[in-house]
């Protein structure tokens, strides 16, 4: 066999079983999902020969076949959506898809707006700290537990220090006390290296605390428009005895002159 011969058919066979890997990895992709699109079928798209029908209102209209229901989505103008693709027959309803996505997209966004997520904040101090700084951090740590985070409290000792983490254990019981109105202790405080943590959980919950924050930024622009409650009903009650005051008097009754 000529070598140029030999080397062909080598690559060639390396050819072969590089596609059949390619074609194996995409078999393999689909099985997992990762073709299937994740939004359902709807008019020309869905391929059986009948369809268990339910009408734009909810009302069941029963199994009929797929042209017949491809022609009452004409007649409504609506489209036909595939709502249960694994039932058979696949259920399908006469709906505006349009305004479904529209929909669903709305509550998706507000349930991710409304969706709290735990975060843990982290305030570093030293054991000999300036009073002024110490009611700085308390000040931060403060904020952080009315937002319903939680705080990481790390002492930082250096030098000689480490000799005395007593120091750092009445600190962070004094930081503890003096919050202890918007938190509380979730982990106690221990050494780790040069380091003593303590973690405080806050007493409100993440989801309350976010719906203060919306009421208080609502009630701050409502202030900023020139608009509160209290202001409308002084203004009608002033407005009342201006009205009373510029009503013309009643005439007095006449009376019957003598004969």
């Amino acid at each position: 066999m000529c070598p140029v011969r030999g080397i062909s058919a080598f690559r060639l066979g390396w050819s072969y079983i590089r596609r059949y890997a390619a074609v194996r990895q995409a078999v393999a992709w689909c099985y997992r999902g990762g073709s299937i699109s994740a939004e359902p079928r709807i008019n020309d798209r869905i391929r059986v020969p009948e369809v268990r029908l339910v009408g734009p209102s909810g009302e069941q209209v029963g199994i009929v076949p797929l042209a017949k229901a491809l022609e009452l989505a004409q007649e409504y103008d609506l489209d036909l959506v595939e709502v249960a693709a694994t039932a058979r027959p696949p259920v399908c309803k006469l709906m505006d898809y349009g305004k479904f996505k529209y929909e669903s997209a709305m509550k998706a966004r507000e349930a991710r707006k409304n969706q709290a997520h735990t975060v843990i904040k982290e305030m570093k101090l030293r054991p000999k700290i300036d009073p002024h700084d110490y009611d700085t951090k308390k000040g931060h740590v403060v904020r952080f537990l009315k937002q319903g985070d939680k705080v990481k409290i790390t002492i930082m000792f250096r030098g000689r220090e480490q000799s005395r983490p007593e120091l750092g254990f009445r600190l962070l019981q004094r930081l503890a006390s003096d919050v202890e109105d918007l938190g509380f202790i979730e982990s106690n405080p221990k050494q780790d290296g040069r380091n003593m943590i303590m973690v405080l959980g806050p007493h409100k919950k993440k989801t309350e605390a976010m719906a203060e924050a919306r009421e208080a930024q609502a009630a701050r622009k409502a202030e900023r428009q020139g608009y509160t409650p209290d202001a409308e009903s002084e203004g009608e009650t002033a407005e009342a005895p201006a009205a009373a005051a510029e009503a013309p008097a009643e005439a007095p009754a006449e009376t019957p002159s003598e004969a």
